[in-house]
């Protein structure tokens, strides 16, 4: 797989970052296993994705705002791959629609097309990696 440095800028490949989300995800998975806390599995994923030359930013504050209120760092993004593509990492035996529908919530508020829920609690990740798409 290319791991050349992908530049945050407009028409930028969403889906060639998500393949290389997904294979780093995959990696670190086999290598790590089940049973860590989600900071550390967000920690190191974020510092592979990294070394392969994405930017990263991790726990991005997020504001929002209704009818004339507005809440500052609302939620946080656990990670935000090249600008385009958000990162729900979870560390748990079993996922719920919860974890998909709070996913796609932040993609709404955030008006990003692409999220990735990767759940690094269960024996393998297959099962715990779902693609989330905003169709605003």
């Amino acid at each position: 797989m290319n791991h050349a440095k992908t530049q945050r800028r407009e028409g930028v490949d969403r889906e060639a970052v998500a393949t290389d989300i997904i294979d780093a995800a995959l990696a670190l998975h086999k290598d790590l296993g089940p049973g860590l806390l989600e900071s550390v599995y967000e920690m190191v994923l974020a510092a592979e994705l990294e070394r392969r030359g994405h930017s990263i930013i991790r726990q991005r504050p997020v504001d929002i705002e209704y009818k004339d209120l507005r809440f500052d760092a609302a939620f946080r993004i656990d990670l935000l791959v090249d600008d385009c593509v958000l990162i729900e990492v979870k560390s748990v035996e079993r996922l719920s629609r919860v974890h998909q529908k709070q996913l796609l919530t932040y993609l709404k508020l955030t008006k990003q097309p692409l999220g990735l829920l990767i759940n690094f609690g269960g024996a393998t990740l297959k099962e715990g990696l779902h693609r989330v798409v905003n169709n605003y």
